[in-house]
């Protein structure tokens, strides 16, 4: 029997999916696969740090005891025990978080598509930093958003811009502590302000704080939750404090907001994992993190001064970058004839590949600027990088 070919199907995307683009990271990362690459590109925390014994007993404690739980459906909330222990850990003496202000998300990139999709409409007027996190610009620009920009220095957002350009936004995203991609933070003096601002201007603040514990030398500064738990929502995860392929993270605000954003999560994928949230509840309720974190620090604050150390010995007159006090990032800034999406391709040809600044921009991209990351990169690599990386720079100046 016959049969005719059928005709080819002529799939008709709706609008928003045409505001869908690759990670430039992700594109990037690509390159990485070569094992002769130094890769400065991926914001990936070190595997070195992942506690692979301790995650492997958690796993076995919960399913042992309670596996048939741990492979069930859970509640779009999130799992109470592990909710309760984030509350209780940000909590202080002067304000109080409850577990129903947390809500478990499957890594802060769906914290953050949960926020596009409750607080954003076409058109809606959204704030963020010079530059800001890539993730999160890709994450909201699909409910098409007016972005408007906020300046920056070298310490971070302005908090008085926003008065300027602020009114009517319905919200103002930021990284307080060792931004991605610039690795700078905001002052306590600037956190204060920044609250009050929005506070006064009735604009919600989201407070992204994935590398706040990684602070090298001082304990991390005051979260702007808790100077107003009404008006900030914080966004927390588990991926750069214990590993990211468990894919957990949380956002906590007011009440009212968070039952919104649990209606957009049931819609999304009814519960984030039941089994990884116990494992982690197991592998962090007794105190581990205490422990372990200082690991973290201690080892990511020696591959920054390599970096710095690097960048001072090989980088030629003409190049600034940031200094960074922890997290994972350094932002460079070249002579402003030099297009570091240009150059990558010739520090892809010499085994190094970082990240051009050009998508961290929502706005009047500034294309002689790159982010760097140390934390995968062992000292005696970093130093070969940088240098390789220098004398292509100074070919060009």
């Amino acid at each position: 029997m016959n049969r005719e070919t059928p005709a080819p199907i002529k799939w008709q995307t709706a609008a928003r999916a045409q505001r869908l683009h690759s990670s430039a990271i992700r594109e990037i990362l690509k390159v990485t696969m070569n094992p002769a690459v130094t890769s400065f590109a991926g914001g990936l925390p070190s595997p070195a740090t992942f506690p692979v014994e301790h995650m492997q007993a958690a796993f076995d404690k919960v399913l042992s005891t309670n596996g048939k739980v741990a492979l069930q459906y859970g509640p779009s909330d999130g799992y109470a025990p592990l909710r309760e222990w984030i509350a209780a850990s940000l909590s202080t003496a002067s304000c109080t978080i409850t577990a129903d202000q947390v809500l478990m998300v499957s890594g802060s990139q769906q914290g953050l598509d949960l926020l596009g999709k409750v607080l954003i409409d076409e058109g809606s007027k959204v704030l963020v930093e010079t530059p800001s996190y890539l993730g999160a610009l890709q994450a909201f620009a699909l409910y098409g958003p007016e972005f408007v920009s906020l300046p920056t220095d070298d310490h971070g957002l302005l908090p008085q811009a926003v008065m300027q350009v602020g009114q009517g936004a319905r919200l103002l995203y930021a990284l307080p502590n060792f931004q991605n991609p610039t690795g700078r933070s905001l002052s306590l003096e600037r956190r204060e302000a920044l609250v009050a601002i929005c506070a006064s201007m009735g604009i919600p603040l989201i407070e992204d704080d994935p590398y706040g514990a990684l602070s090298y030398k001082a304990a991390p500064l005051p979260k702007m939750l808790n100077m107003n738990p009404q008006g900030v929502v914080y966004m927390g995860s588990f991926s750069k404090v214990l590993t990211p392929g468990i894919r957990l993270g949380y956002v906590v605000g007011p009440t009212a907001l968070m039952a919104k954003l649990e209606q957009a999560k049931q819609a999304s994928d009814l519960h984030t994992a039941q089994l990884t949230q116990m494992v982690v509840y197991e592998a962090v309720k007794d105190g581990f993190l205490e422990s372990h974190i200082p690991t973290i620090r201690e080892l990511y604050s020696v591959q920054c001064q390599a970096m710095l150390s690097a960048l001072s010995e090989f980088f030629p007159e003409g190049v600034s970058w940031t200094k960074p006090e922890g997290g994972m990032f350094i932002w460079v800034t070249l002579p402003a004839h030099i297009d570091s999406t240009a150059l990558l391709d010739e520090a892809i040809a010499n085994n190094v590949v970082f990240v051009p600044g050009l998508p961290f921009y929502a706005n009047d991209a500034q294309r002689n600027t790159l982010r760097l990351s140390f934390v995968t990169v062992a000292p005696e690599l970093i130093r070969d990088g940088i240098a390789k990386l220098g004398k292509l720079i100074r070919a060009k100046i």
